[in-house]
Parts: structure tokens; C-alpha cells; sequence
């Protein structure tokens, strides 16, 4: 640990959420982590471990499970990491119990669009901290970052991107540790369309995986993914080494290639001729990737960006086009110069 101990909150106990609640109250700082519903969070502080969403980790002492949202108010630093559908809810909760006019500094560990919306985390803090009346310090946290390999310490990399640099600085000294190396950015916008496009291609990534192409397919859907990632930040003002970094190009390369990755295994089961009901239906842990996909291609749509293989997803996993023909299109579209953008 960098800096000294204090105290924190996680909201979202699922795999992230616990891991990084694990991992922060091992190195000394005093956690809350907050589960939403309540049996689980009764369950997490008598038997210690989350055997749900995170088997085998032992949760610290100081680490206090609640389903009691006042008792987290009082943290110095909150990180939310519901899956993007419920990032609205938890932190407008959160904001409803703050009633202090102190700063609320958040960090956002969720990767994802909030589909009806089409707002990245970001701009869903902004817009619930004006409607709470609440002043909000926000940074975006994002990298290759399995919950299960960091709970269990091994060396991890990730970027912590706020606007504001003295925040970013901060955070980057509070929750450093030496297994969790983080890189400060002012780059909020690349940050967050790295982690959310990221699980798309990672589908993709699984899906031809699964269809028995070989190392040649992968690495291509790999370097054309990130060309897409980078090709729509730009367009939404990313700064594009950003997706040459830990938020890009790290992030993507294990999505797409660890056996630990939900979105990689959703496309394997794609490519054995499962549908998304069939996918969905047998598992709590969520793919943030499937619903992320349509909301990735509205924002493309919106400034007309190309994203050929996310729209090959979208058609696979919501209209039913068969797997190996999206992959045959992708091969056969028009051909042109590698760096065009």
C-alpha cells in the first residue's frame, strides 16, 4: 500500500467488487463492501468468502460486508462496480443517503453503456449527482483486470482516468499496492470506450475460437477489434494512445484470450450453437458484453463510425445469423489501406 490506511467502499459485491474489496482490506485499509441484497450480505460477513461470485478468496477482517448503504456514506473514497444496468440505481441510493455537502469522491470499476441511455458512467455520475444536488469527484478505473487473479494478489496493472489531474494523482497513491500497479490518465472518455467495447470483441474473439479457426483468425479479429475501439474513442474526443495502453490494447488481449473471461466463453458457446436465452439463462454472472454490443453500435451509429464486427455480434447474438457466416462477411468486405480511419 502507498499511502495510509482509510476508509472505503465498495458498492456491487459480485466478482469485481469483491475482489477489489478483498485486495484493498488485505493491504491494511478498512473496507465496507456493499451488497444490494441483503441475504447476501448476511451470508459474505458468517461465512467470509463469496462462494457465489468469487470461490475460494477469504474476505479479511476488515473488510465489513452490509446491505445497509447509510453505514458507507462516511468513506472517504467510494468505487462502484455494479454491471452497467445497475450503475444508475446503486449511485443514485448512494447519493440519496450522502447528506453531507462534503465532496463525494467516486471511482467507477464498471465497464459499460447504460443501454437506454447511451451514457458511458461518467456522464450517468454527472447527471445523478446535479439531480441530487451533490458535488462528485469521478474517475474511471479500467484494465486487465481478473477479479480472481487480483483477490489472490498476483501482479495487476490498471489506469485510474479522472478530468480532473490532482484526483487521478490522488487516487493513484491512496489505492496503489504492490500487487496493484495504477496509472493515473486524464483521458475519461478513451478510458471508459476501452472497457466497454472491449467485452464485444472478446465475444467475437471467443466465437471464432470456438469455430476451430486457428491463431491467424485470432490475432486478425484482435487488431482489427482494437482498430474499431480506437476508431470510435477518437470519434468521441479519446485521446488514441489511450487504446495503445493498460484501457486498450491490455484490457483487450485478455478478454480475448484468458480462460477467466465471461465474454470470451459467451462466444464459445455462441460458436456451439447456443442462443442467448440458452447462454443467459444458466448463469448469475453477467456478460457485460452482450447487452454492451447494441449499445456500442447506437453510439457508433450516432457519429457514423464503422464497427464491422461489432455489428457481426449484434446480428449473431440477437438475430440469429449463424456464426461462420459473420466471420465469412467480415473476411470478404471491400479492401483498403490498413491505417485508415
Amino acid at each position: 500500500m502507498n499511502g495510509e490506511a482509510q476508509d472505503l467502499a465498495v458498492l456491487g459485491a459480485g466478482s469485481f467488487g469483491t475482489a477489489l474489496a478483498v485486495h484493498l482490506a488485505a493491504v491494511g485499509h478498512r473496507v465496507r463492501l456493499w451488497a444490494r441484497n441483503a441475504e447476501l450480505a448476511e451470508r459474505l460477513a458468517a461465512e467470509r468468502v463469496n462462494s457465489q461470485y468469487l470461490e475460494g478468496v477469504t474476505i479479511p477482517p476488515n473488510c465489513e460486508p452490509t446491505a445497509a448503504i447509510e453505514t458507507v456514506v462516511g468513506c472517504g473514497i467510494v468505487l462502484l462496480a455494479p454491471p452497467s444496468h445497475g450503475f444508475r440505481d446503486v449511485l443514485r441510493l448512494f447519493l440519496q443517503a450522502h447528506s453531507g455537502r462534503r465532496p463525494v469522491h467516486l471511482v467507477s470499476a464498471t465497464k459499460g453503456i447504460e443501454i437506454e441511455t447511451l451514457a458511458r458512467m461518467s456522464q450517468v455520475a454527472f447527471e445523478e449527482a446535479v439531480a441530487a444536488d451533490r458535488e462528485v469527484r469521478f474517475a474511471a478505473l479500467s484494465g486487465p483486470t481478473f477479479a480472481a487473479e487480483l483477490a489472490r494478489n498476483m501482479p495487476t496493472t490498471a489506469v485510474i482516468a479522472s478530468e480532473e489531474a490532482s484526483y487521478a494523482t490522488l487516487l493513484r497513491e491512496s489505492l496503489s499496492t504492490p500487487a496493484f500497479r495504477l496509472y493515473s490518465s486524464s483521458d475519461v472518455v478513451g478510458v471508459e470506450l476501452g472497457g466497454a467495447v472491449k467485452n464485444v470483441i472478446a465475444i467475437a474473439a471467443g466465437t471464432v475460437s470456438g469455430l476451430g479457426f486457428g491463431a491467424n483468425t485470432l490475432a486478425a479479429l484482435i487488431t482489427r477489434g482494437l482498430h474499431e475501439i480506437t476508431r470510435l474513442g477518437i470519434a468521441y474526443g479519446g485521446q488514441p494512445r489511450t487504446f495503445a495502453g493498460l484501457a486498450g490494447l491490455g484490457d483487450l488481449v485478455l478478454t480475448c484470450t484468458g480462460a477467466l473471461s465471461r465474454n470470451r466463453r459467451t462466444g464459445l458457446e455462441l460458436a456451439a450453437g447456443k442462443s442467448l436465452a440458452e447462454i443467459t439463462g444458466g448463469t448469475h454472472f453477467v456478460s457485460e458484453g452482450i447487452r454492451n454490443s447494441v449499445a456500442v453500435a447506437r453510439v457508433a451509429a450516432a457519429r457514423g463510425v464503422e464497427m464491422p464486427i461489432t455489428e457481426q455480434m449484434v446480428h449473431v447474438m440477437y438475430e440469429g445469423k449463424d456464426p461462420r457466416r459473420a466471420v465469412e462477411e467480415l473476411m470478404t468486405r471491400g479492401l483498403k489501406s490498413e491505417t485508415e480511419l
